[in-house]
């Protein structure tokens, strides 16, 4: 089986629809990964796979199809239906094996049985074939194993067409691009928050400048009026320039 492939920059401090949507991308990339193989009746390998990629599609849209609207509710029933029958594909392929190998048990079992009722006859007698234990237990084996043989023959023509017919309606791109969408929001939320923060930042900073030239501005005028207030400045001769001295009657 194929080993889950890693989402990456998944972040719990994001948003649920931004994380959801980078897992359904993996997951979905990752179903989309064995066609054309799965669609060959021999790759028994890359359809167990498959089926395995739609559980895991399936099981992440079950809790997070709402953030996808109805891409995400068609692809989640889609992805079920392929799980379903590429799982009875694959029960058929655990089945039939093992079929032959009870109906050889049986056969080996048999011929063990008619050699020892031959006894020390020098050939075998034809007709102890009629008496062999499991006679019909191993024809009614080869008929079952026709059976699974045929449906599963029947299970892949259908797992063929529900996959064309997925791929017309375009069940797996609208899913990927609703995901695309649930991206690119994110990254443009993400773009005009830091913009804002570098806007607030700004605008904080030219303020506490401001605030700073308001305050030098108020140191100077205040050492202007102190110097005002203290200058005493005389006229040539020493008179003061404040008027003339009274020099009585």
């Amino acid at each position: 089986m194929t080993k889950a492939r890693r989402v990456k920059k998944l972040d719990p401090a994001r948003p649920l629809a931004e994380n959801a949507a980078r897992i359904v991308r993996v997951r979905l990339d990752e179903l989309r990964s064995f066609i054309p193989r799965a669609l060959d009746p021999v790759e028994i390998e890359a359809q167990h796979d498959m089926r395995i990629a739609a559980k895991r599609l399936r099981y992440v849209l079950e809790a997070t199809e709402f953030c996808f609207g109805r891409a995400g509710e068609t692809a989640r029933r889609r992805a079920r239906d392929l799980q379903e029958v590429l799982g009875e594909m694959h029960d058929c392929d655990v089945l039939l094996p093992r079929v032959h190998d009870h109906a050889a048990e049986l056969r080996l079992q048999d011929s063990s049985s008619i050699r020892g009722r031959a006894g020390d006859a020098p050939d075998l007698d034809p007709r102890l074939v009629g008496r062999a234990p499991h006679r019909t237990a191993y024809r009614g084996l080869e008929s079952l194993a026709v059976y699974i043989q045929a449906r599963r023959t029947l299970l892949f023509d259908r797992f063929g067409k529900m996959w064309a017919r997925d791929e017309e309606k375009g069940t797996w791109d609208r899913l990927e691009r609703a995901a695309a969408r649930l991206l690119d929001d994110a990254r443009a939320r993400r773009r005009a928050a830091r913009q804002a923060e570098r806007a607030r930042a700004e605008l904080a900073e030219a303020e506490h400048e401001e605030r700073e030239a308001l305050e030098r501005a108020r140191r100077a005028a205040a050492e202007l009026a102190d110097a005002r207030r203290t200058a005493t400045p005389t006229s040539p001769g020493g008179a003061s320039r404040t008027g003339p001295r009274s020099t009585g009657a």
